[in-house]
């Protein structure tokens, strides 16, 4: 397996605050990996920086060998945890503009899985539901064939029931060779599928170990030490 992933002394400052405090984080291909923390730890501003939406203050990231930016947002689907979508357009007029936006966009995966979900292509996306919304928004980025997908809170905003649908979507339509990277609080729900976690807290790395070496180690599961960990 080849590093995908690569963030060596990455620090961001706003001003007196810092947010991220020399990173060093390595993740390579073909994993899927839990980016763990509370709120306020630097989750958010490492997804940010590494879609190219803020740019480090000190360090730097390479993704597939490439600075974030233009070249890499054809390597990277991002799953930001708000719909971002216009609420004025139909279904198909948002696959189609994914579709002419990304080389890499799976229509016809697309439209699978909205067909299991019965959500009808000519519908606004207004009229869905909120947890419809989101999960229009997750298969948009699985649809990519991309080589890092960064996912912001993918199964906060539906209920438990619609979780499973959520987490198998993940599994089931990433690339093999790619990376998944997955921000979540929801860590018992989502740990069957990691290989591996990054714990964060006030902008530096505590731990990046295997789930496998965690259960080994510590005896428990990684939900059991993260609430450890932070107190949760």
């Amino acid at each position: 397996m080849s590093e995908l992933l690569i963030c060596k002394n990455l620090t961001k400052t706003y001003g007196s605050v810092t947010a991220l405090d020399n990173v060093n984080i390595t993740l390579e291909s073909g994993k899927i990996v839990g980016l763990l923390g509370p709120n306020g730890s630097g989750k958010t501003t490492l997804i940010k920086i590494l879609n190219g939406l803020l740019t480090p203050t000190a360090g730097r990231v390479l993704i597939d060998g490439e600075i974030p930016g233009v070249e890499t947002k054809k390597l990277v689907a991002y799953l930001p945890d708000n719909v971002y979508l216009n609420s004025w357009m139909t279904v198909k007029q948002i696959v189609d503009y994914f579709k002419d936006f990304y080389a890499d966009f799976r229509e016809e995966l697309a439209y699978q899985m909205l067909d299991k979900l019965d959500i009808a292509p000519d519908r606004k996306l207004k009229s869905l539901s909120k947890g419809n919304k989101e999960k229009v928004c997750l298969i948009l980025t699985m649809s990519r064939n991309a080589k890092l997908y960064v996912l912001d809170e993918p199964i906060a905003g539906v209920d438990p029931a619609a979780r499973d649908y959520v987490i198998s979507t993940i599994i089931n339509n990433y690339n093999p060779d790619a990376t998944v990277l997955i921000s979540t609080h929801l860590i018992a729900d989502i740990e069957q599928v990691l290989d591996e976690v990054v714990f964060i807290q006030n902008g530096q790395v505590l731990l990046q170990k295997t789930v496998d070496a965690i259960r080994e180690e510590n005896g428990k599961r990684v939900d059991a030490l993260f609430r450890e960990v932070f107190k949760w």
